[in-house]
Formats: C-alpha cells, sequence, structure tokens
C-alpha cells in the first residue's frame, strides 16, 4: 500500500488570525468590539490621579482610544498605537481634537519618537496569540528605561481559545519577572462582561 502524501498545512486567511490586522479591521468594521468598555476603567483614573508628574505614555492596541483620551486631557503625553486602520479611524473620531499621537503600526517594529515612562495594557495581551507572548515580553523591557513602569488589566485565567486568550499568573511571571518587578495587584471591580472576574490591575517597574 503506498503512502498518501499529506496534504499542505492548512493557513487562515487574515481575517480570521488575531495577530494580522484584517482580523481586527473586520470586527472593528462590523461593529464587534465586547472589549470595548467606551469609559475608562478606574483603576486606570485612580492610577493616574496618583502620579506626582505626567508621564509619557503608550497604550498598544489602543483600539477606541478611550483611555487616550482620558490621559491628554489631564495633560499627559499619549501615543495611541493600532496596527488595524479601521481601529485606528474609530479612534481617530473618538479623539476629535484632543491632542494624542495617534500611530498605525505594529508595537513590535514601530519606532518611538522619544523613550516612554508608562506602557498602559488593556485587552492588547490577551489579544495576541500564545506564539507571540514571548516577543510582547521583550518588547515591552525594550521600550521601557529603568524605572519605567507597565501598568494595567491582565486577563489571568486559564482559556487557550481566543480571543481574549487568558494567562495563568506563573506563565505572567515568566514572561515580566527577569526585567521587570510587580508593584501594584488588585482586583478589579468594574470589568466589562467578557473579562468579569478574571482580571487583575497591576503595576510592573522596570529593574
Amino acid at each position: 500500500m503506498s503512502e498518501q502524501t499529506p496534504s499542505p498545512t492548512q493557513i487562515k486567511p487574515p481575517e480570521q488570525r488575531p495577530e494580522h490586522p484584517d482580523f481586527w479591521s473586520k470586527r472593528f468594521g462590523e461593529g464587534t468590539t465586547p472589549w470595548d468598555a467606551g469609559k475608562v476603567p478606574t483603576a486606570l483614573a485612580d492610577f493616574i490621579d496618583r502620579q506626582p508628574t505626567r508621564l509619557n505614555t503608550l497604550i498598544p492596541g489602543c483600539g477606541s482610544a478611550w483611555e487616550a483620551v482620558h490621559l491628554a486631557e489631564r495633560g499627559w503625553p499619549v501615543t495611541a498605537l493600532d496596527f488595524s486602520p479601521v481601529a485606528v479611524d474609530r479612534a481617530r473620531a473618538v479623539l476629535g481634537n484632543v491632542a494624542v499621537d495617534l500611530v498605525c503600526a505594529d508595537f513590535f517594529t514601530f519606532t518611538p519618537a522619544a523613550p516612554y515612562q508608562l506602557i498602559y495594557e488593556r485587552a492588547f495581551l490577551c489579544a495576541l496569540p500564545r506564539k507571540l507572548w514571548a516577543d510582547w515580553g521583550r518588547r515591552v523591557a525594550e521600550l521601557l528605561p529603568p524605572g519605567g513602569r507597565l501598568a494595567g488589566f491582565f486577563f489571568l485565567c486559564e482559556q487557550p481559545k481566543g480571543p481574549p486568550f487568558g494567562i495563568l499568573p506563573a506563565e505572567l511571571d515568566a514572561l515580566l519577572a527577569a526585567n521587570f518587578e510587580r508593584i501594584e495587584d488588585a482586583a478589579v471591580d468594574d470589568s466589562i462582561p467578557v473579562f468579569s472576574g478574571r482580571e487583575r490591575w497591576e503595576v510592573w517597574q522596570r529593574r
């Protein structure tokens, strides 16, 4: 009996792969954005109010950019970044005349104009397939100088299918602990339904 030639691996089209901008452009274009809270989370607002100085901030995977508006209105320098042109169009509509550096680019390859003091995380890491997690951990370390902070919300659970992709606490530690120290960790009580009961507010400081 002769061997069958194995069929080539089927590659999903771009709109079915969350590592591709077409995946997110399709969802923003259809208005299917269950991760979009349409408001600023309480923990972020409290964090901002506690800071003695304004921090140059990067928001990767900014989506509609509600948090960018909040920061910029308080005088913070903000770069809102997304690789989906449709998401950037949505952010531009939300931002209006607010002074935010809105950039359509890939987080893993873009070159910032100036060093960041803060990277804000909300629904970005959990949007990335697991094969990109190590790259994410390296990239946030590259973009932040010693003393810089990674602050935001982390989807901590065992949810292998996504997005959102859940990450276990030990897995998050493995990505960050070599370069960062966790200085805040708190429960979140105003999560939107897709994240409810499974996210925590954390702040990590670059060593």
